[in-house]
């Protein structure tokens, strides 16, 4: 294990401990015995059914906030919110509510959680699925549970996700601690983190308690998969109230190191021979920030291998693991690798158009795994165009995809057979099949009509699943061989999360915010989207014209319907495979940029759902308004003039027609930005052309308003940087302020509300999908509400040095990140540390003096030091993890990194059409014999306590 921190551990050699009711059990006490002990943790005379249970919440309300319960039994509705269990209020900060179980049946455990609702009807939830009650634990009468909210957004809540309960900390439990015969009280509590020789205790002003004895406490235990520690203690003989602290005690020095934080717990529930209480205080009042990671983002097509086919394969992921376990990363982080072949060309290469969410690309096949040694010989006739195509300094995807593509199809006649026989496809089959049938018959009707543009195959434009069941029967291994792919696929990347798992490190994926609307998902369940509209970004500094993703945008309100099954299937689908994942775009779940599909630039877009301008809001501000001047391109000569130039007189003649009062109107053949991108697709391509092209896009986005479909000219969103438009500048002064000012009203304040309110039905029910440790890129255009929510949700948000979410400052500096955030340097949509400092050298001067604290002349290229001072200030943020990508912790040694800083980027945004095919320019098995390298890598991640 990688980490110094983990929980419990039990110890080689037993340190001598104090006598109290918290007892070691010999070392010569059998299993058997340890285990009854264990689960005696409630001892009576006489075995009594419990007929009586209370609950009660330590929870400060407000006037009109009310609680409930919900959970897996009809008592509690049956995790349905709409019947959950209502609680009744004690006082400001508690609430209970009293069951009479004596006809009630309660043969099993139940899962439980309690639940808020807010006077405007809104729900929260508490965290967690360790709320658990077993009745036939008990032996007394009544029960009494005390139970504490576990809000979402406390950050111990990461260390019980799977990537630290399964890989970054052990989770060995002690089984030589029981509690005493007889027990009125249970305490149970959280501690998500202990260093080496440690223990939880409590300890308190009873004699039960030890009279707050420092050496001699009484000691708790952890049961398997709990995440509780517990202890049962008799206070039958005990004056209340009664004061108590949990603490860590230390296994070598015998006697407490620490005391939790804070007053003292005070419990005044006296004990009873018929009563048995349960104290859940929630998490130990300890700091735990102290854990931190250190990991490195690639995607699988960049990485290179001796032996792989000129592009990354998921094989290859073992030797990174292998890497990161060297220089003491803990973390890899991928791109999407969702299949994405729509064309079959290079333009495939963009990983984020998936044809699939659910299944994998086959690019990442390694065809030497498949054949085995059976066929190895069919394997080794590949040998001369593996060499030549790994040789290449990027990605070849096209000669890659048929290269390999060719040989499956060869392989799979004499493997098929017996891989679909054996027991580990069917239980793949069984569990993937919704979405593997409808994907293998998507991809067979793409090849067999060439096109995946389903609306233009022959047949089966429209999915049927009785059709599509019988189109695989007729079709039988033309559709099959796909189920075969995707399961070798399965296999080959199980084996390398498996493997990542058993060297301590985790493997985070990244969810894409759209699917391609030429695929799969889209068609099989098309009324889940909005196929008119293109999903994309706002104009930033990185992209002037905004982006345009060409996917469509998300039908929300019908995936509402059935509960986000979608949604849930996808993460459920993720965690196959990934400890975590990045949502991508998460702002998409408060608001997503939607573009109408006549338009090619980002900037044609609006926010959707917005609360929209209404025309009154025109008069109220003293606005005079004409829907054709606010709706429509504003062009007059001297526009004309300033865009086009000399070719002023020949734009007039060819695209616009006279208006009224010197201005111009499109022709109607023209007047849209998709129709003028298909007219200029059939001229050449010179540098004129270009021109006008782009100051045609520009007439027809120079408008104030976008209008509100179906509103009859109403209702009104406004175009995205509205004051930087000529048609803007042509209204007089107090028109521009009057106008500005409604502009930053619509943009920036009446939206929170309402977006905070769209995000807050959607992501806690998706999160509580998954146990994964989850993500958001929370960057762009970021109103007040998306911190709030990610908070609430302990959601990770994502800090870059070089992107401030705060507009007052030129750089976000790395010690001011929050804990539950990931700090990094740079992403896959940006130029790498080397290329961002030849950029913009006033910007590259100001942080030479201001954020690295250099004195003058910054250097002209960014040399390594440079990029090592970069690094460090990112290790040593307080940030969870500090996640860089493998070209800029490269950057820090001169004679390893890469020649070219320009052959380093992945990906340009504002270039719809980037070639995604950037490889490591060394193998890894030489990356992992770079002593040097290697050496002072892992000495700063050490010295940075990650």
């Amino acid at each position: 294990m990688a980490s110094k921190n983990h929980t419990i551990t039990s110890q080689k050699k037993q340190p001598k401990l104090p006598k109290t009711n918290g007892k070691l059990v010999k070392n010569t006490t059998s299993k058997q015995h340890i285990k009854k002990k264990l689960n005696k943790t409630i001892s009576t005379k006489k075995i009594t059914k419990t007929t009586s249970i209370v609950f009660q919440i330590n929870y400060h309300t407000t006037f009109g906030q009310e609680l409930f319960i919900t959970g897996n039994h009809e008592i509690f509705g049956n995790n349905n919110l709409s019947k959950a269990l209502a609680m009744h209020y004690l006082n400001n900060d508690w609430w209970s509510v009293s069951l009479d179980l004596t006809n009630i049946s309660l043969t099993s455990p139940i899962i439980y959680n309690y639940v808020l609702r807010n006077a405007d009807g809104s729900i929260i939830q508490d965290w967690g699925n360790d709320k658990v009650l077993d009745i036939t634990a008990f032996k007394t009468k009544e029960v009494l549970i005390k139970d504490t909210w576990n809000y979402a957004g406390y950050y111990q809540n990461s260390f019980y996700t799977e990537p630290f309960k399964k890989v970054l900390l052990n989770q060995i439990t002690n089984t030589n601690i029981t509690s005493s015969k007889k027990t009125t009280h249970l305490f149970k509590i959280k501690v998500p983190i202990l260093q080496e020789d440690e223990l939880v205790c409590i300890t308190g002003s009873t004699k039960a308690l030890k009279n707050w004895n420092s050496e001699q406490p009484l000691l708790m235990y952890k049961k398997n998969d709990d995440d509780f520690f517990y202890i049962g203690v008799d206070l039958s003989k005990t004056t209340f109230p009664v004061a108590y602290k949990y603490a860590i005690y230390n296994t070598k020095e015998h006697r407490i190191t620490k005391y939790e934080d804070g007053d003292n717990r005070l419990l005044y529930d006296e004990a009873s021979i018929n009563k048995t209480v349960i104290i859940n205080n929630g998490f130990i009042a300890l700091p735990a920030t102290q854990w931190k990671g250190a990991g490195v983002a690639i995607p699988v097509f960049s990485l290179r291998s001796e032996k792989n086919f000129g592009v990354g394969e998921f094989t290859d992921i073992k030797l990174l693991v292998d890497w990161n376990k060297k220089v003491g990363l803990k973390l890899i982080q991928l791109l999407p690798i969702n299949d994405t072949t729509a064309t079959n060309t290079w333009v495939d290469s963009y990983p984020y158009a998936a044809i699939s969410a659910f299944a994998l690309h086959p690019l990442y096949l390694n065809l030497q795994q498949v054949a085995g040694k059976k066929y190895q010989t069919l394997f080794n006739k590949l040998e001369t165009e593996r060499k030549r195509l790994n040789a290449l300094p990027s990605v070849d995807y096209e000669a890659v995809m048929k290269i390999k593509t060719t040989f499956i199809q060869q392989i799979f006649p004499l493997v098929s057979k017996t891989t679909f026989a054996s027991k580990s496809y069917q239980a793949f089959y069984q569990s993937n099949k919704q979405w593997l049938i409808p994907y293998a018959a998507f991809s067979f009707l793409r090849d067999t009509n060439k096109t995946a543009n389903f609306n233009e195959w022959k047949t089966h434009q429209t999915f049927n699943e009785k059709e599509i069941e019988t189109l695989v029967e007729e079709k039988g291994d033309a559709i099959k061989i796909h189920f075969f792919i995707q399961y070798q696929l399965h296999l080959q990347l199980k084996q390398a999360t498996e493997y990542a798992h058993k060297n301590g490190v985790i493997i985070k994926g990244d969810i894409p915010i759209g699917i391609c609307p030429n695929s799969a998902d889209a068609w099989q369940q098309p009324d889940l989207y909005n196929m008119d509209m293109q999903a994309g970004a706002p104009p930033d500094n990185f992209a002037v014209k905004g982006q345009n993703w060409g996917f469509p945008t998300y039908n929300w309100q019908k995936m509402k319907e059935d509960g986000y099954t979608w949604w849930k299937q996808r993460f459920e689908q993720m965690s196959y495979y990934f400890d975590a994942f990045r949502i991508d775009h998460i702002l998409g779940f408060f608001r997503i940029w939607s573009i109408p599909t006549n338009a090619v630039e980002g900037i044609m877009g609006h926010f959707v759902p917005a609360i929209p301008v209404n025309i009154e809001e025109f008069s109220l501000r003293n606005i005079p308004f004409n829907y054709n001047r606010y709706t429509q391109p504003y062009i007059n000569d001297d526009i004309l003039l300033q865009l086009f130039d000399n070719d002023a007189d020949y734009v007039k003649k060819q695209f616009l027609k006279y208006n009224e009062f010197d201005t111009y109107i499109l022709k109607p053949e023209y007047n849209n930005q998709k129709k003028v991108e298909t007219y200029f697709a059939t001229l050449d391509t010179n540098k004129k052309n270009k021109k006008i092209k782009e100051g045609l896009f520009n007439l027809i986005s120079n408008v104030i308003l976008f209008e509100e479909k179906g509103s009859k000219g109403k209702q009104f969103h406004f175009r995205f940087a509205v004051h930087t438009t000529s048609s803007f500048k042509h209204f007089d002064e107090q028109t521009q302020k009057q106008i500005y000012n409604l502009y930053i009203n619509y943009y920036f304040h009446r939206q929170d509300d309402f977006w905070l309110k769209e995000a807050m039905q959607k992501l806690p029910a998706l999160k509580r999908v998954t146990n994964m440790l989850v993500c958001g890129e929370d960057l762009g255009l970021v109103s007040s509400c998306v911190p709030i929510v990610m908070k609430q949700l302990g959601l990770l948000s994502l800090e870059i040095q070089r992107m401030p979410k705060d507009a007052h400052k030129d750089f976000f500096h790395p010690n001011d990140a929050p804990y539950l955030s990931v700090v990094t340097p740079s992403t896959h949509d940006m130029s790498t540390i080397r290329g961002w400092w030849e950029e913009n050298k006033n910007t590259t001067q100001h942080f030479y003096n201001n954020e690295l604290g250099k004195q003058g002349n910054a250097p002209q290229h960014c040399e390594a030091w440079i990029s090592e001072m970069i690094i460090m200030q990112h290790l040593h943020s307080p940030a969870m993890w500090s996640i860089f990508q493998l070209q800029d912790l490269m950057g820090i040694d001169d004679k390893l990194r890469r020649e070219n800083f320009e052959d380093e980027r992945i990906n340009v945004p504002s270039n719809p059409k980037n070639y995604w095919k950037y490889r490591m320019h060394l193998p890894l098995e030489k990356l992992l014999k770079e002593i040097n390298f290697n050496t002072q890598l892992k000495q700063a991640i050490t010295i940075s306590n990650r």
